[in-house]
């Protein structure tokens, strides 16, 4: 297979929309050749130090961050192998919010399921009154569900939360971190995680998450955690700036990249950014169904529609897969429907490194598919 070279890569830049993995700007692609280095030496501490203080920014915590060579669903195991053997409530509102309830189903854990319907989002204070009726060890959620393209107010959830001693709030920010607003100090958050190749706009394989005390005493108790997810190894091993086994170090350098750019642009510019490409597919989905009098309409109600990921259902004369393929042949890589959705829907994401431009060249495109 022949593959693009620099200067082709960089001007196909700008064409790829899926909801994950997303695509990844040729220097941070590049930034993987460097040699390798030895994970146990002071070179390696240098170079944790330096990601720390980027992801740190990211998250915005003073906490340490974290650094998992996985995907985001080894430290969604994490969170539940760590928080203890008890009962969990988990929050389901998509496809991968039920996923985690799986997951911490299929850790032993007693899961029940709090449902909304797809698209929708929870109301924090029908949370707090099932929180009131049953004692829960901690409570599952997927801040921006990529299913659905639906947005869970999770500031509100987590104080919440907060209000009862014992349950501890643990945060699935996959399609959130580096493009939606997330506060983890400030919001309280026990643990939140992410993966490496949704809005951070980088190569899969890495994942990040930021535990609280609270949670780190949790694990510090629990049992059966295993071996690579035990939240205590991380912790030990982040004092000394170490990883707790080998890492993946070129992923590593697309890292340091990705975060001196993040960085220069600043966190709260690049969920502004992320929020202008998304407020700039909900008005075309509107303005387009307006003027053409078809059934297009953003399944995520307004006010809790995610700035990452949008997911459109079609009318009935437009099968998702036919617009998925039209799509593909103007050049423009965009998501299906997913799961039940698969049929009805597209899901465009509107995230990394991504521009409200190249959003505009992405939406003509899809004017003349639906045409």
């Amino acid at each position: 297979m022949s593959q693009l070279d620099p200067e082709s890569a960089a001007a196909a830049f700008g064409r790829f929309f899926l909801p994950g993995p997303t695509e990844v700007h040729p220097d941070v692609l590049r930034a993987q050749t460097r040699p390798m280095i030895g994970h146990r030496g002071a070179p390696m501490q240098d170079f944790m130090r330096t990601l720390q203080e980027g992801l740190r920014h990211v998250f915005a915590t003073e906490r340490p961050v974290l650094l998992s060579t996985s995907s985001a669903t080894g430290l969604m195991e994490a969170a539940v192998r760590n928080v203890s053997s008890g009962r969990i409530l988990s929050l389901v509102n998509g496809a991968f919010s039920e996923r985690f309830a799986k997951i911490a189903g299929a850790c032993g854990l007693e899961v029940e399921i709090m449902e909304v319907p797809w698209g929708g989002h929870h109301d924090p204070d029908d949370v707090g009154r099932r929180l009131a009726e049953v004692p829960y060890d901690a409570v599952t959620v997927v801040h921006s569900e990529t299913s659905t393209g639906a947005l869970q107010d999770l500031r509100t959830i987590a104080s919440v939360v907060a209000g009862f001693e014992d349950t501890l709030l643990l945060v699935d920010a996959v399609t959130g971190i580096g493009g939606a607003e997330v506060r983890t100090d400030a919001w309280a958050l026990d643990f939140v995680l992410t993966g490496s190749q949704k809005a951070l706009a980088l190569p899969p394989g890495l994942a990040f998450g930021v535990a609280s005390d609270a949670m780190m005493a949790r694990s510090a108790v629990a049992a059966n955690k295993g071996v690579y997810f035990d939240l205590q190894v991380f912790d030990a091993n982040l004092a000394k700036l170490q990883t707790p086994n080998t890492p993946a170090v070129s992923l590593m350098y697309a890292l340091e990249e990705q975060l001196r750019r993040i960085r220069a642009e600043g966190i709260e510019a690049r969920w502004a950014r992320h929020t202008a490409m998304a407020e700039r597919t909900w008005a075309w989905v509107e303005e387009t169904a307006a003027r053409r009098g078809i059934a297009l309409r953003v399944l995520a109600a307004p006010g809790h529609r995610s700035p990452t990921v949008t997911c459109v259902e079609l009318p009935e004369h437009l099968p998702g897969p036919r617009v998925v393929a039209g799509m593909k042949e103007r050049g423009f890589v965009i998501g299906g429907g997913y799961g039940k959705l698969k049929p009805t829907a597209i899901r465009i994401g509107h995230m990394g490194d991504h521009t409200v431009e190249e959003v505009d060249a992405l939406l003509a495109a899809l004017e003349e598919v639906i045409s």
